[in-house]
């Protein structure tokens, strides 16, 4: 791993020494349907919706017998409530009839279910199996494009990226360290550039910076 690569993690883990999840849940079933309504959702708004959700659809099988619309009115807060209900009930279908109830771990089979992308996939692979994945969201797409560990312009090219610069062992927490930094630290709208220390790294800082001198000339 370059130099340049374990500062970046090492400063990471430096601001988030307990990078972790931050959706609620109490099984894999609950961390697969929480992980599907976060997609273009805050996980805040996540964990605002889930209880309700759950209470009234505890198990896969509940959920794969759930009313649509009445998902779908439960949801509604997370956005494209919609489409989110009808994968929602269409992978616990899936889960409920060809997995026993319990969430695969075999990744293949993970892709295979209704709502579930490489980005769901890696989630639940990381954090529900322990596996080394990198899981790449609009926080982590961002960070990755701004420190300059990617020029790729799609979620699974800059994931591929990602893996050949840091250690396999790193992936899964460096995820959550990159979700966290975008989340608090180097947001899409102002970020908090004059707090951070990669800035010497930031081709974002930089363009900043050549664009304040064109200004002032």
């Amino acid at each position: 791993m370059e130099q340049k690569n374990k500062e970046i993690y090492c400063y990471l883990k430096s601001l988030f020494p307990e990078g972790h999840c931050e959706l609620n849940f109490k099984n894999n079933y609950e961390l697969l349907v929480a992980v599907i309504l976060s997609a273009q959702c805050t996980d805040k708004r996540v964990n605002l919706t889930t209880p309700t959700l759950f209470q009234k659809y505890p198990t896969v099988f509940d959920m794969a017998n759930a009313n649509q619309e009445d998902v779908e009115e439960i949801i509604k807060p997370c956005g494209f409530f919609r489409n989110k209900a009808k994968n929602i009930i269409a992978a616990c279908k899936e889960i409920s009839k060809k997995h026993a109830g319990e969430v695969p771990k075999n990744y293949n089979d993970l892709l295979n279910l209704a709502g579930v992308g490489r980005k769901t996939a890696n989630v639940i692979t990381s954090v529900a199996f322990g596996g080394d994945a990198i899981a790449v969201d609009t926080h982590v797409f961002r960070v990755s494009k701004r420190l300059g560990l990617s020029k790729a312009v799609t979620p699974e090219k800059v994931e591929q990226d990602l893996m050949k610069k840091f250690d396999k062992n790193l992936w899964s927490e460096l995820h959550f360290l990159m979700v966290l930094f975008g989340r608090y630290v180097c947001k899409a709208q102002k970020p908090q550039c004059e707090n951070c220390k990669l800035k010497d790294k930031c081709l974002y800082f930089k363009n900043l910076l050549q664009n304040n001198k064109n200004v002032l000339k």
